[in-house]
């Protein structure tokens, strides 16, 4: 079959995809011939998601380890899947039910709401998977997962039994008591109306404001307020009534129960443990709440003094904990201001005795918010607090005597998916006492069981492990796994699988089942095992758990990679992988993180239509330098589009000169065949050893530079003359082994292409996904070989850099002296001399003396004369070579004075600075280069 002039990667990577799948190239143990297992998990994207960027880099590292270790022989699974996304999932299928004007999620119901999600997630739900497929992704896909199989209301085919995983480990965790449910603060979405997870959680930084009150001290009592410098003098001496607060949430001031300041700041020590009055409210029930001590207000922040609301901040919540603060919640679960509990006399009432040191216990039906302001949003509520502290002149004022409110960028928590402000709640949650299994997580690293790589991201899992907080698992959503747990009409709580055996453990008694769901992370934490059939002993799980490498970015070691060492730890008692890669974050080319609203984001799709999969993986590959975030733009993607096109012409060459693949490797005779084997084991041993210590970036970049450098410049430059004559057939022979190594190290990496290329040069009886690596070493080489021909690389480098420097025409043929030589150098100048004199346009190598109007080269051993007088304006090329010097010295010289001034690297970017030095380092090595031409031409004259 004769080539095409071009690959056609649209046309290609479909049918190449069908052929892979139909064959169970993927499947786990393809191509094994080695006991020994390597097992990948899937980090399971969102059943909602389509693939974006960080799909694409995350996907491409996982299908490199994969192919790589199924060429080597390995029982090889990457196990795929996708969670089930509770809220993703849940806010997809309420849109699509608007936009057709069906009847929302309460007026239908759970049940059939639950089988509207399962409707769409079996027509819809499968997106991601076939795109992955387009990236080339090599995953046994017979072996799809869900988080969600085998839910009670799974239709037919979604068989699995992950629920049922799901389900025991909740039980027994329950019945340790590590799991419990318990009343603390939460991230809460008041459009969902649920927990959420700090993942889901988008700090964004937004307009805001600070305004200053004053809380008058209980009884019109006053002290001296003073205040002082660093060296003690007295800057400010008054005496007050009040003690300031600054807030930018003044609606949450309802709830406050005490003034906390730290107990090193002497302004206030005259009022500490006296009390102050909150100035909100109606006056014949205003509260007065305690003046407190603890180390969390910053006396240099502010008036040194915080409001502390414990159900509506988290580091209020810890304050209040701390010094038993009673905690007040203060609105509903849509964000509005409560208007159910008690009166707001009445809660006043239980308030004040709360403050007066009284246990007034259960505070949950005290309703500290105002019946005018009862029902309302959250915002509006602000509003009106605003202005009735205003109206009573409690407003710290400026010196002009208006309300004193700053103006001015506050950090906000959102919603990623309501695009709502997140408000701290407390609410009951069932959740994970951590603490209790969080140990042989945190031992396993230490003793090296699971290395995390690269070592940087230890301390991100470690500082969360040892400061861990209980893990809140439920969320108040119809679609997920329904905590199994029943309640009877005095509030017992029954925990079991179903509810028949709830049933047997309440005889007699009604049951209600808890209609919260569990958090997605808490199912996704079972992935390894749940994935491979536990709680069953299958086959599978005895084979492939643990598992090798988990590649994963580091935004989710918490929430995701310590969970799972959590909980396999805690139920197998086994790591669930032995290492963990941690790749960076893909950026824009200018190294801006990407966003939809900074317009900078990249489509793999869109990459892959234009340039096809293997431009955009070999891309991504060659930036994945372990520990940096990869630079991507379409430039670079289309630089790799050229690679592609680099090697296929090679391939098309060696086509047309009746090279074929597929036959053995005999030891040649010439050197040139020999000096190319040599190389090509070289670059073998040097993939394997990138890729066993996970530096993919060098892996794509040798290769880059063999196959582009050494096989399809040098080698078919070299090549060229030995079809005809002796050498021609070990050559034809060479040429094919070097381009079926070519193909099998590159096809991990760049699968579509080499397989197409593997199917048409040679009469091959499977498939290149399925072909063994290659396992020579340095017997291959050559040292002889080697050392000749580099040398005859170098010097045709050093002569075309010459010219070109110089300005001789392209066409111009020079004469080469030889002004000295030792042996080794002219024996190889002798056997190469035609290929030199072809490859760097100089004629036949002449012994003589350098002299006027020649310039110097040199290679190891020799030096060389090249006479460029009478082809090149020599006035003009040194007017020319000093205008680009004078240019280059003077950006070197701005870049040095950037990189010397301690504001910019004390404010740039990493990156930004990186780059930097990196022009710098280009400059000068330019102005070096100039500087030696310049003295070239001169000792020309």
């Amino acid at each position: 079959m004769t080539m095409d002039k071009s690959f056609n990667a649209g046309a290609a990577e479909a049918r190449i995809s069908a052929e892979w799948e139909s064959a169970g190239a993927f499947a786990a143990g393809a191509n094994a011939s080695r006991t020994e297992s390597f097992t990948v998990m899937i980090p399971p994207p969102n059943v909602t998601g389509s693939l974006h960027i960080g799909h694409a880099f995350n996907n491409t590292l996982q299908d490199i380890l994969v192919r790589w270790h199924r060429m080597r022989g390995f029982d090889t699974l990457w196990q795929p899947g996708q969670d089930h996304a509770g809220i993703a999932t849940q806010m997809v299928v309420e849109r699509q039910m608007a936009e057709r004007q069906e009847p929302n999620r309460r007026a239908i119901g759970r049940d059939a709401f639950v089988e509207k999600i399962w409707a769409w997630k079996q027509e819809s739900g499968g997106t991601i998977m076939n795109q992955l497929k387009r990236l080339g992704a090599s995953c046994d896909w017979s072996r799809n997962a869900f988080t969600m199989s085998g839910a009670p209301a799974a239709p037919a085919g979604e068989e699995g039994n992950f629920h049922d995983a799901v389900i025991r480990v909740f039980v027994d965790l329950y019945n340790k008591g590590i799991i419990y449910r318990g009343k603390r603060l939460v991230n809460w979405d008041p459009h969902f109306e649920t927990a959420i997870s700090d993942l889901e959680v988008e700090n964004r930084e937004v307009p805001g404001h600070m305004w200053h009150f004053k809380y008058p001290l209980a009884g019109g009592e006053t002290y001296e307020y003073v205040e002082r410098d660093e060296d003690g003098n007295v800057t400010l001496r008054e005496t007050r009534d009040y003690i300031s607060i600054a807030t930018t949430r003044p609606e949450t001031m309802l709830g406050d129960g005490a003034v906390a300041v730290h107990p090193d700041d002497a302004r206030y020590a005259p009022i500490v443990g006296k009390l102050c009055e909150i100035p909100v409210g109606p006056k014949e029930h205003r509260r007065q709440i305690p003046i407190i001590t603890d180390e969390y207000p910053d006396p240099d922040f502010g008036s040194g003094a915080v409001k502390i609301t414990g159900a509506h901040d988290f580091n209020d919540y810890g304050v209040a904990t701390r010094n038993g603060i009673p905690l007040y919640s203060l609105m509903d679960t849509a964000g509005a201001m409560r208007a159910d509990g008690l009166s707001y006399a009445e809660s006043a009432a239980v308030a004040t005795r709360a403050a007066g040191g009284e246990d007034v216990g259960d505070v949950s039906a005290v309703n500290l918010v105002p019946e005018e302001l009862r029902g309302l949003d959250r915002f509006e509520a602000r509003k009106r607090v605003v202005e009735a502290i205003t109206a009573e002149e409690l407003a710290v004022t400026d010196a002009e005597g208006a309300p004193f409110v700053e103006n001015k960028k506050i950090m906000q928590p959102f919603g990623d998916r309501s695009n709502v402000v997140i408000e701290p709640m407390l609410t009951d949650q069932w959740f994970v006492d951590t603490k209790r299994i969080v140990q042989p997580a945190i031992d396993a690293v230490r003793d090296g069981r699971t290395q995390i790589l690269p070592e940087q991201h230890k301390k991100v899992y470690f500082h969360w492990l040892e400061n861990i907080e209980p893990w809140t698992i439920s969320r108040q959503l119809w679609w997920g796994h329904q905590i199994p747990v029943w309640y009877d009409g005095d509030g017992n709580q029954y925990c079991a699988s179903t509810e028949a055996e709830a049933q047997a453990q309440a005889p007699g008694r009604t049951l209600t089942r808890d209609p919260d769901v569990l958090d997605t992370w808490f199912s996704s934490g079972l992935w390894p095992i749940g994935t491979l059939g536990w709680p069953e002993d299958t086959e599978e799980l005895q084979k492939y758990f643990p598992t090798d490498v988990l590649v994963t970015g580091f935004d989710i070691i918490f929430f995701w990679v310590a969970r799972m060492m959590m909980m396999q730890l805690e139920i197998v008692k086994e790591v669930p992988f032995h290492t963990v890669y941690v790749h960076g974050l893909v950026r824009d080319e200018k190294g801006a993180k990407m966003s939809k609203s900074k317009g900078n984001v990249i489509d793999p799709l869109t990459l892959i239509d234009e340039y096809g999969a293997d431009a955009l993986r070999m891309t991504l590959t060659s930036m994945a330098a372990m520990g940096r975030d990869p630079k991507l733009g379409p430039r670079h993607v289309e630089g790799f589009r050229n690679f592609v096109t680099k090697i296929w012409n090679a391939s098309r060459f060696a086509e047309m000169n009746q090279v074929r693949g597929g036959g053995t490797r005999r030891t040649p005779r010439h050197t040139v065949n020999r000096w190319i084997i040599g190389e090509t084991a070289r670059i073998r041993m040097a993939t394997d050893d990138a890729l066993s210590t996970y530096r993919f970036n060098d892996a794509a970049n040798g290769l880059y530079a063999f196959v582009w450098g050494k096989v399809c410049d040098w080698y078919v430059e070299f090549s060229k003359p030995l079809f005809d004559g002796e050498f021609a057939e070990e050559t034809r022979e060479t040429m094919g082994w070097v381009l079926d190594q070519c193909y099998l190290m590159l096809h991990p990496i760049m699968p579509f292409v080499t397989e197409e290329l593997w199917s048409l040069t040679g009469n091959r009886s499977g498939l290149l996904a399925l072909g063994n690596w290659p396992e020579y070493g340095a017997e291959l080489i050559d040292a002889d070989a080697d050392r000749e021909i580099n040398w005859v690389i170098s010097l045709i480098e050093e002569i075309r850099s010459a010219r070109a420097q110089m300005g001789v025409p392209a066409g111009a043929r020079l004469d080469l002296i030889v002004t000295q030589a030792d042996r080794p150098s002219r024996d190889a100048l002798t056997a190469n001399a035609p290929l030199i004199g072809r490859l760097a346009r100089v004629n036949p190598p002449q012994d003589g003396a350098a002299g006027k109007g020649m310039i110097s080269v040199a290679a190891q051993g020799a030096s060389f004369a090249l006479p460029i007088g009478d082809v090149i304006d020599a006035e003009a090329e040194t007017s020319r070579l000093q205008k680009s010097l004078t240019k280059a010295e003077k950006d070197a010289d701005g870049l040095r004075k950037r990189l010397d001034n301690p504001k910019f690297v004390q404010n740039a970017e990493p990156e930004v600075i990186e780059e930097t030095r990196g022009k710098l380092t280009a400059l000068d090595d330019d102005t070096a280069r100039l500087r030696t031409a310049l003295a070239q031409l001169e000792a020309m004259r």
